[in-house]
């Protein structure tokens, strides 16, 4: 199941790194899937909350300063460098792009070997490693021709362009994937370890077997190891009952949000407990089965459809693909202190990765060339906002 990293061979190499249903079939039920429902009877999740935290306004605002990029091919996963260029990954040609952050100009990597994209796989999520001043990592998850799994690889920006990714390291393999469910984001967390949101390939069975890593939020070291303190002695799983999980953020008390795609009914944002059950296949949205945690909010699959999540200025800012729309969900602790808001509906198409730029920016990145479908805008960008 795991593939722990060869510390020698990085010692050699100087340290050499969509989703389903009601998203990335453009809306309705993708193939093979069944028609559970859930009734939005129960209350709101009881979640704790921290006094002395400032509250959010009830509404915020969102304008697009500038495009930073265009003509983007099927882009998925965005990390920032330091200094303000951008790292973007495409899911379709597995190949990693440097974007200038001032200019727009796009310098390609490399590809990353062994990614076989098909359906919602390919190369999903990139990071860049904790120590990444010093060792230049960059976290890759991919989909394989058998598994979906974490890479690592080495930027060598002395090398020429095309050829600046060293080979790839395999930290961590066995992932379930499918034609739909893959999951694939991934961040580094404030404690340093690595979080892995997963999907259940469109198996449900998986998200409520914990001895599976599909339908889950995984921890582990940067190595590819169950991190310490995992809530289930010697297993990677850090929470499980998901459906697929593409949004990872933390607010500033460092607490951990998630976003997961829903089948016919509910998406949902969560507050993310360590060994906690999300309920799915049980539970789609809110359920009064005291067995499983609640979201925080939920909405319907048109509506939503969610993919990436950033927290800033008080708030988690919430990537729809299916909805094509940017939500702001302002935090109390761990509970929505006012009505979400939705902003650029149906102006920029499908909305996949929401990263924060730094004060009160965001990065977008738009989703609407995958190969599968029109083109509608003709291309694919990373957009700047300022946000309140």
């Amino acid at each position: 199941m795991r593939h722990r990293a060869v510390t020698a061979v990085l010692a050699a190499a100087a340290l050499l790194l969509t989703a389903g249903c009601s998203s990335d079939d453009g809306g309705g039920a993708a193939a093979g899937d069944g028609s559970a429902t859930h009734s939005d009877t129960a209350t709101r999740s009881s979640a704790p909350e921290r006094t002395g935290e400032e509250t959010p306004p009830a509404k915020g605002s969102v304008k697009v300063t500038r495009t930073v990029a265009t003509d983007l091919e099927s882009p998925w996963g965005l990390a920032p460098l330091p200094g303000g260029d951008l790292l973007v990954s495409s899911r379709d040609e597995a190949t990693i792009t440097r974007i200038d952050g001032d200019s727009g100009k796009k310098t390609g990597l490399g590809e990353v070997p062994g990614v076989s994209p098909s359906g919602e796989g390919g190369l999903l999520g990139i990071a860049l490693s904790p120590t990444y001043a010093s060792d230049h990592m960059i976290y890759a998850y991919f989909t394989s021709a058998s598994d979906n799994r974490i890479v690592r690889v080495l930027y060598d920006e002395k090398r020429p362009a095309g050829e600046q990714l060293g080979e790839p390291d395999t930290v961590f393999r066995g992932i379930p994937k499918g034609v739909i469910h893959n999951g694939g984001r991934i961040a580094f967390g404030p404690d340093k370890m690595l979080y892995v949101g997963t999907g259940e390939s469109g198996d449900t069975g998986l998200s409520q077997d914990k001895e599976s890593l599909g339908g889950k939020i995984l921890r582990l070291t940067p190595e590819g190891e169950p991190a310490p303190g995992n809530p289930f002695r010697g297993s990677p799983v850090y929470s499980y009952g998901h459906r697929n999980v593409q949004g990872l953020a933390w607010d500033a008390e460092q607490r951990l949000f998630a976003s997961e795609f829903g089948q016919h009914t509910w998406d949902e944002l969560n507050a993310i407990e360590p060994g906690d059950n999300y309920g799915w296949p049980e539970a789609e949205g809110r359920s009064d089965d005291g067995g499983f945690h609640n979201p925080i909010e939920q909405w319907s699959t048109d509506e939503a459809s969610p993919s990436g999540i950033a927290y800033a200025e008080g708030s988690i800012w919430m990537a729809g693909l299916r909805g094509e729309r940017l939500w702001r969900i302002p935090l109390k602790g761990t509970a929505a202190s006012a009505e979400p808001e939705a902003f650029l509906e149906g102006e920029y198409g499908r909305l996949r990765t929401v990263v924060p730029a730094g004060g009160d920016k965001l990065w977008l990145v738009t989703s609407n060339t995958d190969g599968r479908r029109n083109p509608k805008d003709g291309d694919d960008r990373i957009l700047e906002l300022r946000i309140s």
